[in-house]
């Protein structure tokens, strides 16, 4: 069984540009500095993104500020679970090359996209995130905003450093699950309000150098099973998970790893139920779909293939003392995405 632990506060890269420890930690131990990175800047990728659903299955928010080298992608989707409907807007920027300075670190300082059509911001405080978007023309002409407060209290987050195959590639990765979320988003006459007692929101950061081409599946959800909050993050296909792979389970603050996951998707419609299964048998369950989030872009040289499919998940996770948990009705998404860029 692999999943190395890294636990020594350390650069994450060496002299040359490589991973100094591969492996998963439970705080982000080891230190981003984009200045070590051997690539070229327009390699490096950078991004923080924001899930935010309600358990009550109506409605879902993303938010994304990310600077990926020779290209930016600033989105924000509105998700509607109750009539099956959703609408992403993004704003492409040319050529960002590290102009957008996200922070080196998750824990602090702020991420912020702005232009005459789009204000949003990441605000990072003791104990909170404060997520904020005002978007012009953000579907039939109408605007879309949102003021989400994520509260972070102390608990452990999955974090990976991959390597892949290729020299100075490689791929630093943060996911924070089982955050409370309250606040709301607006858009055509109606409030979307989230309630910190059932919501939650997820937060992906990534810094990296990746390969060219890749395809990755990742899930994530959020709850609250026998009165805690209960989340976890599965994935695979990413680079090399020699060392560890990025599948834990959240039960009250503290994280439980996994070994591997697998998704079981049918072959011809993303709709149609899945399953999730482990190979230590601590996660298994049963998928129903209910909107599948797609897009796809083929210019050639760049391409892009994703499903993000939300749904509802039921079955059993095992923590690391043996006490199994059952999982009833949880919204949550699983995604495989295609990308060559």
């Amino acid at each position: 069984m692999r999943n190395h632990e890294v636990t020594t506060v350390q650069p994450l890269l060496k002299e040359d540009g490589t991973l100094r420890e591969p492996g998963w930690s439970r705080k982000m131990v080891q230190i981003y500095d984009r200045s070590k990175i051997k690539a070229p800047a327009f390699r490096i990728k950078e991004w923080d993104y924001y899930l935010i659903l309600s358990q009550k299955h109506e409605f879902g928010v993303a938010l994304t500020i990310s600077d990926d080298g020779y290209i930016g992608l600033q989105s924000a989707s509105l998700l509607d679970f109750r009539n099956c409907w959703e609408h992403t807007e993004t704003v492409l920027n040319a050529f960002p090359l590290g102009k957008l300075k996200l922070p080196s670190d998750s824990s602090a300082g702020t991420t912020l996209y702005r232009d005459n059509r789009l204000d949003m911001q990441f605000i990072v405080r003791p104990g909170k995130r404060i997520l904020m978007c005002n978007f012009k023309n953000f579907c039939d002409g109408k605007p879309f905003s949102c003021d989400i407060t994520l509260e972070q209290p102390e608990m452990d987050s999955m974090v990976i450093a991959t390597p892949w195959d290729k020299k100075g590639a490689f791929y630093y990765n943060q996911k924070i699950n089982c955050m409370r979320a309250k606040g709301s988003a607006t858009f055509d006459g109606k409030t979307y309000t989230f309630d910190p007692e059932t919501d939650f929101g997820t937060l992906d950061w990534g810094r990296g150098v990746w390969t060219y081409d890749n395809t990755w599946y990742w899930g994530s959800g959020n709850g609250v099973v026998d009165g805690k909050p209960f989340g976890f993050n599965i994935g695979y296909g990413f680079g090399n998970t020699k060392a560890a792979s990025e599948n834990v389970l959240f039960y009250d603050g503290k994280a439980h790893k996994l070994d591997d996951v697998t998704f079981h998707i049918p072959p011809n419609s993303y709709l149609k139920p899945w399953k999730f299964s482990s190979s230590d048998g601590r996660f298994e369950m049963d998928f129903e779909p209910v909107l599948d989030r797609a897009a796809k872009i083929d210019a050639k040289v760049i391409i892009s293939d994703q499903h993000q499919v939300f749904g509802l998940l039921n079955g059993t996770a095992v923590l690391d003392d043996g006490t199994k948990l059952e999982v009833r009705d949880m919204l949550m998404f699983a995604e495989k995405v295609h990308n060559r860029y």
